[in-house]
C-alpha cells in the first residue's frame, strides 16, 4: 500500500506559559507499507512531537493522520512505541514486561499457553530467552532494549514507532542492536518510523530518510531516498559509494540548516 501511513497538512501548536508555540507546520508525508523511514534532524525540531501524533499519545491542531485510511484517533495495539528509555516496569521480569503487552492485545480471545508462547518466541527473536526470568536491574542496558523491542513485536503491530531506542546505549551495544533491528523489522515486514539524531543510523536502516527543517514551525525541508540493497551489512557499506553519497547529503542539510538558522 502506497500510503499506508498518511500525514496530511498537519500542525502542531502548544499553549505555553510564554504563549502560543507553534511546533509543527503543513506537515506531509506518506509511508509504503513494510517501509522503514528515519526522521531526523536538530533538536527542537519536532521530530518526537511528530511520532507521537502517529501514535496517537498526542492530537494535531489541525490536519488529518490516517493508518490503512483509517483516522488516528488515540492510542492502539496497531501501533508499538518504542523510546529512549526503556519503560520496563522494574517489579516484573522480562517474561512479565513482555506477557503484560502480549495479555493486554490477545488476552480476550486466547488462553494463557498461546500468550505464554507468544512472549517466549518474543524473546527468542531477540536473542534472551536464557535471560526471560531476570529482572530489569538484573540485565545491561542493550538487553532492557532488546527487551522493549520483544515487546512492542510481540504485539504485532502494523506500524512499529522507535524515538531513538538506541541513543543511550555504548557504541557497540548499539552497533549491534542496529544489526538485530534490520534483521526484525525485514523478518516481520513491520512498517517502521524510526527518529534519531545519527546519520550513520539513519542512512544503515531506512528506506527513506525525513529532514526537518529547525523549528519552531517545524516542517519537513527533504527528503532522500536510500536505494541501497538489502541485506544491509556495516562493514560491506563502509567504502561504498551509494551510501557515502546518501551520508553527505544528509550532513550537507543539517550542516546548512543549522548554519542558516544561526545567520
Amino acid at each position: 500500500m502506497e500510503k499506508f501511513v498518511q500525514v496530511e497538512n498537519v500542525q502542531m501548536v502548544f499553549n505555553t506559559r510564554s504563549g502560543r508555540f507553534v511546533a509543527l507546520q503543513d506537515v506531509n508525508l506518506n509511508i509504503r507499507q513494510g517501509e522503514f523511514v528515519s526522521i531526523i534532524g536538530h533538536s527542537g525540531c519536532g521530530k518526537s512531537t511528530l511520532l507521537n501524533l502517529v501514535a496517537g499519545l498526542t492530537e494535531a491542531t489541525s490536519g488529518v493522520l490516517l493508518l490503512g485510511g483509517r483516522e488516528i484517533a488515540g492510542p492502539g495495539p496497531d501501533r508499538a512505541v518504542v523510546f529512549q528509555n526503556h519503560s520496563l516496569l522494574p517489579w516484573l521480569t522480562c517474561f512479565g514486561n513482555v506477557y503484560l503487552a502480549v495479555e493486554r492485545v490477545f488476552g480476550r480471545d486466547e488462553g494463557r499457553a498461546t500468550l505464554r508462547k507468544r512472549t517466549e518466541d518474543a524473546l527468542a527473536l531477540v536473542g534472551l530467552s536464557h535471560a526471560m526470568h531476570k529482572y530489569p536491574h538484573e540485565i545491561s542496558g542493550g538487553m532492557k532494549q532488546r527487551v522493549g523491542i520483544a515487546r512492542a513485536l510481540a504485539m504485532q503491530p502494523k506500524v512499529l514507532l522507535l524515538d531513538e531506542p538506541l541513543g543511550a546505549l555504548d557504541a557497540l551495544t548499539r552497533a549491534n542492536l542496529q544489526e538485530e533491528l534490520m534483521r526484525l523489522v525485514a523478518g516481520a515486514g513491520t512498517t517502521t518510523i524510526m527518529v534519531t539524531h545519527d546519520v550513520d543510523e539513519a542512512v544503515l536502516l531506512s528506506d527513506r530518510i525525513v529532514m526537518m527543517t529547525n523549528g519552531p514551525a517545524a516542517t519537513i525541508g527533504k527528503i532522500l531516498d536510500v536505494k541501497l540493497p538489502r541485506p544491509r551489512r556495516r562493514l560491506d557499506l563502509t567504502d561504498d559509494p551509494a551510501y557515502n553519497r546518501c551520508r553527505s547529503e544528509v550532513l550537507k542539510f543539517l550542516y546548512e540548516r543549522q548554519h542558516k538558522d544561526a545567520a
